[in-house]
């Protein structure tokens, strides 16, 4: 299985690292171009290469993993998301001072499936830092618990083999809009929780 990662900031490099680490194909990108991600891909091995953000799309599996201001000029860029599994680790906060975004009542997942009209979307991995996200999911005898929510089952059963192969021990939280606010940060309970599963 290829994925596609769209964002080669902190959680787009971490994931990276484990899904290589587990076996997948990455194709990395940004708006930046593929000149951009070299080095990161040499330190991923063989298994990355750099693309376009069209490359990243056309794998079995998008983690998109950009800021939210960033999003809507993404979203506009494929013409397409009809059928299309994404991940969502994204968290609706605007700079400069990383407050809330305005979301009207919803989760950012429900504004993103919006955004991202046909796609099949899967909140996960937003709850970590880049650091702990690419760190063993394995600790103290236990497995690091990943949450995720989505509305389209067969889609979460892939993320959620995604999650198996890295090593993690994943949660589904259910639809969108249930699991997504509790994922979400700053306003869910769960970001920067490190549980673990015995």
């Amino acid at each position: 299985m290829k994925i596609g990662i769209i964002g080669s900031g902190g959680i787009g490099q971490a994931f990276a690292r484990q899904v290589v680490k587990a076996g997948y194909e990455v194709i990395m990108s940004n708006s930046r171009g593929a000149d951009s991600l070299k080095e990161i891909v040499k330190q991923l091995g063989s298994k990355a290469r750099a693309g376009t953000v069209e490359d990243a799309v056309g794998a079995e599996v998008i983690f998109l993993a950009v800021q939210w201001i960033h999003l809507p000029a993404v979203a506009k860029q494929i013409s397409n998301w009809a059928g299309k599994i994404v991940i969502d680790p994204i968290n609706p906060v605007v700079p400069p001072d990383y407050k809330m975004a305005e979301l009207a009542g919803r989760a950012s997942s429900e504004v993103i499936q919006e955004m991202l009209a046909g796609a099949k979307l899967v909140k996960a991995f937003n709850t970590f830092t880049p650091p702990l996200l690419q760190s063993s999911p394995e600790e103290m005898g236990g497995k690091r618990v990943v949450f995720y929510c989505g509305d389209d089952e067969a889609a979460k059963t892939i993320v959620k083999s995604i999650i198996d192969a890295i090593g993690f021990a994943g949660i589904d939280l259910g639809t969108l809009k249930a699991g997504a606010y509790l994922q979400q940060y700053p306003s869910g309970p769960l970001p920067g929780l490190n549980l673990i599963k015995l």
